[in-house]
């Protein structure tokens, strides 16, 4: 779908904030402010509303000879979609005696966030977020707003302190007293009370684990949940939680806006294992590497104190390896670190029991990570167990770091008939259970901070996370694509100079599902040139 821009003025010179190109793409158009045109240097871009969540793609309309350099807008949706004549109210901090002294208070409508900044001469300027912070005008008052916090899944550290950031921000930079936190995840909605949120409430949960509002999986009923928001006169919804978790925030959105209700509907992605798309990392996953040391060192102290000792380490990891990864790197205590986006085989030339025994001549010990996802089709085969799923529909992991476990012990009491001393150590529960450190505390204030801006800014239907150490605001169909380890990039390349593992990347083997068409390509490229 097209849509003409009217430029005003004389023809327009290339801005660093948005581009005067013939192929300027929007993926969903909005008006940052009702009625007023977008200034991008002497570029002026009148609004024309187009079709809802349809993509716009917006060109010039005076037929200037113009290079397509590919500036591309992720753009998230605003209330004035769906309602136009909201009414606009000065932003409160310009009153603020913390912002008095600031430069700049206030976000440009025009300031965007690159997602890719490695970029080459000529090439396309690519996708584009709108920046998070406060805007000079927002659309609530002080007064009108009653907001809600809900948390939902499973637990990772740092929740307690968006929770806190988030009453806090809203208090102490909007002057919003009127804030509720819905116990035990989506279906607290329904099914409990809520309970009243202030500054003092909340003041030292940050120093907890867990989540105080309570949380659990699944009950999602997206009529009951926007029922119970117009029948207590929410206006602002801040919703914690993984990549189902956000799914849910999406389809209440929708149902917000068929109902044509003033409600802004504001995600925090949260997931231990930082498999978000886009943003550069999830809260509480430094935290969650830094706890996994303790796990690591704990197991190598066993196995060096023992004759063949051997330490396996399991890890959380569903679908993505970035916590094993990370702690095995910052570890440099393991020697062999095994993901779900990796396979690996046990037997044979270069398979895994081949590397245990090379390292147990060397070193008399060894220790193996393992991400709770990996090799899962190896155990479901040797247990022929079916597939099973929770309430947030994630799929029932089996014990891989058991299986393993008893697949070694078996190798080298019946193959090489060796004694071996094995430890196993699953710290998963303990990780995910602590409190959030000093860089994720910070990380989590900013979190909350960027998505109360976003709400007061008429902002709904989004995520917040850093793109380029830059907090942006995400529309949430983005972040629902699972991010994980690409086995082509140097991260993983480096893990595998530190531990000098094999790859486990065998040309005439059949590769699992897990592994991503690009690595295949690398690999069958390989093959044809080894032929």
């Amino acid at each position: 779908m097209e849509a003409s821009i009217s430029f005003v003025g004389s023809k327009p010179n290339l801005s660093p904030h948005l581009p005067s190109s013939s192929d300027t793409v929007l993926r969903r158009r909005r008006r940052d402010f009702p009625l007023s045109s977008l200034k991008f240097g002497n570029l002026s871009v009148l609004p024309r509303i187009s079709a809802r969540n349809y993509p716009t793609r917006v060109r010039c309309s005076d037929g200037m000879d113009e290079t397509d350099d590919g500036f591309v807008i992720e753009d998230v949706p605003h209330l004035t979609d769906f309602l136009p004549d909201l009414p606009l109210y000065p932003n409160p901090l310009k009153k603020s005696q913390a912002y008095a002294i600031v430069k700049r208070t206030f976000v440009r409508p025009e300031d965007m966030v690159a997602q890719n900044i490695v970029v080459q001469k000529g090439s396309k300027r690519g996708v584009h977020f709108r920046r998070a912070g406060p805007r000079e005008k927002v659309y609530f008052t002080a007064e009108e707003v009653r907001a809600c916090i809900v948390t939902c899944g499973g637990l990772c550290p740092g929740i307690n302190t968006v929770i806190r950031e988030i009453v806090c921000g809203l208090n102490y930079m909007y002057g919003v007293d009127d804030i509720l936190g819905i116990e035990g995840g989506y279906r607290g909605f329904y099914s409990k009370n809520a309970m009243k949120l202030t500054p003092k409430v909340v003041n030292d949960i940050h120093k907890r684990g867990g989540t105080f509002l309570q949380t659990s999986r699944g009950g999602h009923d997206t009529a009951k949940i926007v029922d119970n928001i117009q029948d207590r006169g929410i206006n602002q919804v801040y919703i914690i939680g993984g990549d189902g978790t956000q799914r849910g925030a999406a389809k209440i959105y929708e149902e917000v806006e068929k109902r044509g209700l003033q409600v802004a509907v504001a995600g925090i992605p949260k997931t231990i294992d930082n498999d978000i798309a886009v943003i550069d990392k999830s809260f509480g996953f430094d935290t969650a590497v830094e706890e996994a040391q303790r796990a690591i060192n704990a197991a190598h102290v066993e196995v060096e104190s023992v004759e063949n000792g051997i330490g396996i380490v399991k890890l959380m990891g569903r679908y993505s390896g970035f916590i094993a990864m990370f702690a095995t790197l910052a570890s440099r205590d393991v020697d062999c670190c095994l993901i779900p986006e990796s396979p690996f085989f046990l037997e044979g030339k270069d398979g895994l029991f081949e590397f245990i025994s090379q390292r147990l001549k060397e070193n008399g010990h060894m220790v193996i990570v393992i991400a709770e996802g990996a090799g899962q089709d190896y155990v479901a085969q040797s247990m022929r167990a079916t597939e099973e799923k929770d309430e947030s529909g994630n799929r029932l992991l089996l014990d891989v770091g058991l299986w393993l476990t008893q697949q070694i012990k078996d190798h080298f009491a019946n193959a090489r008939k060796m004694a071996i001393n094995m430890k196993y150590i699953d710290p998963t529960y303990m990780i995910r259970a602590v409190p959030s450190n000093a860089s994720d505390n910070i990380y989590c204030t900013l979190l909350a901070q960027s998505a109360v801006h976003g709400a007061m800014a008429g902002f709904t239907g989004f995520t917040v996370g850093p793109v380029n150490s830059r907090h942006a605001y995400i529309p949430i169909s983005v972040t629902e694509t699972t991010n994980k380890v690409k086995l082509t990039d140097r991260m993983w390349a480096r893990l595998l100079a530190s531990t000098n593992q094999p790859s486990f990347l065998k040309c005439d083997a059949a590769l699992p599902k897990q592994v991503d068409g690009e690595t295949r390509e690398v690999i069958d490229c390989t093959k044809v040139s080894s032929t």
